[in-house]
C-alpha cells in the first residue's frame, strides 16, 4: 500500500509560515532587552515585561482564536493573525519610549498567538492520518530551526549592523509569512457537517477541548523545566566561562535534533506515542542535570545535544496527541488548549526559576529542573501514557483477530 504523500505544497506553506514567524518571536526576545537598554535606556527591572507582556498577550488570544477558526475558518483567522503580527514588526521601527514598546508588546502577542494557534490547527489537517506523528515531528523541526536561527541572525545583526537591521528583517520575515499563508488551501471543517455535535460548544468548552486537557498538563510540567534553558543558558554560561561555547549550545541542539528527526517521527506512528515519549523526557531530565554538572565546554554540549534530541521531539509527539484527541473540527481548539497550558509552563517557569536561581544558584536550579523532567515522567504515565498502553494492546490484539 502506497504511502500518502506528506512533503505537499500546503505542508510546506504551513510550515514555513509557522518557521517566519518564529524566527521572529526568538530574534525579538534576544535582541529587545538589548534595545531597551540600549536605545530606550530602560531599567533591568521593567526588562523582564517585555517578554512577560507578549507571553501573555497571546496566552490570552489563543483559546479566542481557537474559537474563531470554528466559526470563520482556520485560513481566515491565520491571515488575520500574521497582518496583526506583520503590522506589529513594522511599528517596532518607530517605537521611542518604554511604555510605545509594551504597548506593541501586546499587539505583536495577539498576532502570535493566533498565528500560531492557526498554523498548528492547519497543519494536523494537511497531513495525512496514517503519517501524523512524521509529519508533526517535521513540522516541528521548522519551529526549532527557528529557535537557532532567530537568536544568531538578532544578535549578529544587533552587533554589526544595529536594531535597525533587525527590525527590517523581522518586517521581511513578516510578509513572507504572510504570502506563504496566502498560497495555503486549507481544507476547512465545519462542526455543523463534520460530525454529530449539531450544537456548537458552549462556555469553557467553545474555548478549550477537555480531551486534550491531560496531555496539555503534561506538557506544562515539561515547559517549566525547559523555561530553565530557554531563559537562563546564556547567563549561565558566561557565568561558567563557556562564552565561546554557548553560541554553539542551539546549533548541536539543532543538530541532533534533526539528525533524529527521520526516525522519531515513524517510530511514533508504528510503535506508538509511549516508545518515544518516554525516552524523549529521559533524555531532556538526564540533559538538564548535565548542564548543573558541566565544567568543560564539551559536557555543556553535549547537555545540549540531549536537550535538542529530547525537548524537540516531546514538543511534536505532545502536540500531536494533543490534536489527535480532538475531533477534525476542533483541532483548532485543541492546538490552542496545548499552547495555552505550555506557553503557561514557558512563563511560570521563566519567573518562579529567576527566583529560585538567586537563592540556590544555577546549579541548584537546574539540578531542580532536571527533577521536574523526571517527574513529567510520571504526569505523562498518570495522564496519558497508561491509556494510550491499553488502547494500543487492544488494537494489536483486534488486528490478529483475537
Amino acid at each position: 500500500m502506497q504511502k500518502s504523500k506528506l512533503w505537499t505544497k500546503d505542508f510546506l506553506a504551513v510550515s514555513l509560515t509557522s518557521f517566519f514567524v518564529f524566527v521572529i518571536f526568538y530574534m525579538l526576545t534576544v535582541t529587545l532587552p538589548l534595545f531597551a537598554t540600549d536605545e530606550l535606556h530602560a531599567s533591568k527591572q521593567s526588562l523582564g515585561l517585555i517578554v512577560t507582556i507578549f507571553l501573555v498577550s497571546g496566552i490570552v488570544f489563543r483559546p479566542l482564536a481557537g474559537k474563531w477558526m470554528t466559526t470563520l475558518g482556520q485560513k481566515k483567522v491565520l491571515l488575520i493573525g500574521v497582518f496583526i503580527f506583520l503590522i506589529g514588526s513594522i511599528l517596532y521601527m518607530n517605537i521611542h519610549s518604554l511604555s510605545a514598546l509594551l504597548l506593541l508588546r501586546v499587539l505583536h502577542g495577539i498576532g502570535f498567538g493566533m498565528s500560531t494557534t492557526a498554523t498548528g490547527a492547519i497543519v494536523a489537517n494537511v497531513i495525512p492520518e496514517q503519517r501524523k506523528g512524521e509529519g508533526m515531528g517535521y513540522y516541528a523541526t521548522f519551529m526549532n530551526l527557528a529557535m537557532v536561527v532567530g537568536p544568531f541572525v538578532g544578535l549578529t545583526l544587533t552587533n554589526t549592523l544595529g536594531h535597525t537591521a533587525v527590525f527590517t528583517v523581522a518586517v521581511v520575515s513578516s510578509v513572507l509569512a504572510v504570502l506563504c499563508s496566502l498560497v495555503l488551501r486549507v481544507p476547512e471543517v465545519k462542526a455543523s457537517s463534520a460530525t454529530n455535535e449539531i450544537q456548537p460548544a458552549k462556555g469553557l468548552a467553545a474555548f478549550f477541548e477537555y480531551r486534550s486537557l491531560p496531555i496539555s498538563v503534561a506538557g506544562l510540567v515539561v515547559a517549566f523545566s525547559y523555561a530553565s534553558v530557554i531563559s537562563f543558558v546564556s547567563i549561565y554560561a558566561k557565568e561558567m566561562g563557556f562564552t565561546q561555547a554557548s553560541s554553539f549550545f542551539f546549533v548541536v541542539y539543532a543538530v541532533c535534533l534533526l539528525a533524529s528527526r527521520p526516525f522519531t517521527g515513524k517510530w511514533f506512528d508504528q510503535y506508538g506515542e509511549n516508545s518515544v515519549v518516554y525516552p524523549s523526557i529521559l533524555s531532556l531530565a538526564i540533559g538538564i542535570f548535565l548542564l548543573s554538572q558541566a565544567t568543560t565546554s564539551w559536557v555543556f554540549l553535549l547537555a545540549g545535544a540531549l536537550i535538542g534530541l529530547g525537548f524537540g521531539t516531546i514538543t511534536s509527539s505532545f502536540q500531536s496527541i494533543a490534536v489527535k484527541k480532538a475531533s477534525p473540527h476542533r483541532r483548532g481548539v485543541a492546538t490552542a488548549t496545548f499552547f495555552v497550558f505550555f506557553d503557561s509552563g514557558m512563563g511560570l517557569g521563566s519567573f518562579l526559576l529567576g527566583i529560585l536561581s538567586t537563592a540556590a544558584g544555577y546549579k541548584g536550579m537546574y539540578v531542580f529542573c532536571s527533577i521536574v523532567a523526571l517527574l513529567a515522567i510520571a504526569a505523562y504515565l498518570v495522564l496519558h501514557g497508561r491509556k494510550s498502553q491499553k488502547q494500543r494492546i487492544i488494537s494489536q490484539n483486534e488486528s490478529l483477530g483475537k
